[in-house]
């Protein structure tokens, strides 16, 4: 059996922390084998709740912080001032090396500034992006950045390129993935200043499999593997898909329920449906990885259930047997 990965998790942050975060620890212990998870909270209500499943104590292991992070506090201050918040404690986890990984769905503030503060960047890493993966009908892709770098630079959207390029091909198995520039349009002079710098870095890099410009409307029909953009288009672009996907199905099932004939037919194709609204469900592919820290820390959806929690735990065991962060370094190293 594959060395145990250990992932510390957040069991206070997010909106159903913590009894969705607990339930959702427990099934990724249950489902996979190579999973310890380090549960870091409030020791006697996490304890609680635990004794509503059962589950392997050798591989979840509940850590007392006494303190929590509120999705409204400064980032900065917060970090400094709440040594023993759960996020802090999961973040000292992952630099002492007794964690691989840590999943939170608390501040994503927080967790960008004690990613950077704590953890620390890769050698090489200008900024980190957070880097979601987002359903498409040819299966997924990653987009960087999603919310970390607002104010990127044409050189750091290289980077995003280069390390979604290792992750795609390296934990999601796409080979030679096909890298888009998010813009306005597919021309080479389309867009604003960053991204006409930007295109002819990825355009002239030998690294990367570079395909263009990738406007908003092409991206759910899987033109790219790798999109690039700095955080502000990024996350407009991942708001608005889940916006989007989410009034669909809601639509749906409303026509669905219009009528008797609407009602009977509904019956019908049930099966297909549930399986491919699946495929377009963000639930099904955990959180978004911050790349290019020396430890890796996955951010979920502040309202995430406990399917999502899981997911993130599992996608941290690909992350850490593919050797993510060796590959990350080699290929800063090699554009020095």
């Amino acid at each position: 059996m594959s060395e145990r990965v250990n992932v510390a998790v957040d069991a206070m942050g997010g909106d159903n922390a913590p009894g969705e975060v607990v339930k959702g620890a427990v099934e990724a212990v249950c489902e996979d084998q190579r999973v310890k998870v380090f549960l870091v909270g409030r020791e006697p209500v996490l304890k609680e709740e635990l004794k509503k499943y059962t589950y392997d104590g050798e591989r979840l292991e509940v850590v007392h912080a006494s303190e929590v992070i509120e999705t409204g506090e400064p980032p900065v201050m917060a970090i400094r001032s709440k040594k023993d918040s759960s996020i802090v404690k999961c973040m000292n986890l992952v630099k002492e090396g007794s964690c691989d990984a840590m999943v939170s769905a608390g501040s994503t503030g927080a967790v960008l500034v004690g990613g950077q503060v704590i953890v620390g960047r890769i050698k090489g890493v200008e900024r980190p992006p957070l880097a979601p993966l987002i359903p498409t009908v040819n299966g997924i892709c990653l987009l960087l950045d999603c919310g970390a770098n607002v104010d990127a630079k044409p050189s750091q959207l290289l980077q995003f390129a280069k390390i979604g390029s290792i992750y795609m091909e390296s934990v999601i198995g796409v080979k030679n993935p096909k890298v888009g520039l998010v813009n306005i349009g597919v021309e080479e002079e389309k867009g604003n200043a960053l991204t006409r710098e930007t295109y002819p870095l990825l355009k002239n890099c030998p690294e990367i499999n570079f395909v263009g410009n990738i406007e908003a409307r092409d991206i759910p029909l899987g033109v790219a593997d790798v999109l690039v953009c700095e955080a502000f288009a990024g996350n407009i672009v991942l708001k608005m898909l889940e916006g989007v996907s989410g009034a669909l199905v809601s639509k749906i099932k409303t026509g669905m329920m219009s009528s008797l004939r609407s009602k009977i037919g509904a019956l019908l194709v049930k099966p297909a449906l549930k399986k491919t609204l699946k495929g377009f469900s963000t639930e099904e592919y955990g959180g978004a990885p911050l790349l290019g820290l020396k430890g890796l820390v996955v951010k979920t959806h502040g309202s995430s259930k406990a399917i999502e929690i899981k997911h993130s735990i599992l996608q941290c065991i690909a992350f850490q047997e593919q050797n993510i962060n060796e590959k990350i370094k080699e290929q800063m190293i090699l554009g020095d």
